[in-house]
């Protein structure tokens, strides 16, 4: 039996007047029939017809072709760089140094925090760069596989 919040969730269902819509390959949202309600993937069905699903027409950006396909839309994954990695690294500098401060616990005193310091950024460094990479990569893969 369904609790409370379940019952009031289904009472005010019933009271709106939506229409079930799913949104086609061109970005034209069309009404879903009853008997093929239960074949479209839930990712594609969306309630309401106020606003189209793609703004502005045939954008081609790797943002609406992920939005067009139903899967997710991530943020668009930039280039390696070491001057980005460089930049990640002077931000988490200070992060592991309170890190190996706290953990040395009463013994570790700053002039011994430094080089430990030192050594997990100068492998914190290589590492990130060979994530972005990694991961600019997959996307290209992904794009061209999806182009």
């Amino acid at each position: 039996m369904a609790n409370e919040k379940q019952r009031r969730r289904r009472a005010k269902e019933k009271r709106h007047d939506y229409d079930l819509v799913y949104i086609d390959e061109d970005g034209v949202e069309q009404p879903v029939e009853r008997e093929t309600e239960a074949r479209k993937p839930p990712s594609r069905l969306r309630r309401g017809t106020a606003e189209p699903a793609a703004k502005g027409g045939a954008k081609t950006t790797a943002k609406a072709k992920s939005s067009r396909r139903g899967g997710r839309s991530g943020r668009v994954v930039q280039p390696p760089s070491w001057r980005r990695v460089l930049r990640r690294g002077a931000i988490f500098a200070p992060i592991f140094l309170a890190t190996v401060m706290l953990l040395g616990g009463g013994k570790m005193t700053f002039a011994k925090a430094i080089p430990q310091t030192v050594l997990l950024i100068g492998v914190f460094i290589p590492f990130s760069y060979f994530m972005d990479r990694v991961v600019w990569r997959q996307q290209q893969k992904r794009l061209a596989r999806d182009a």
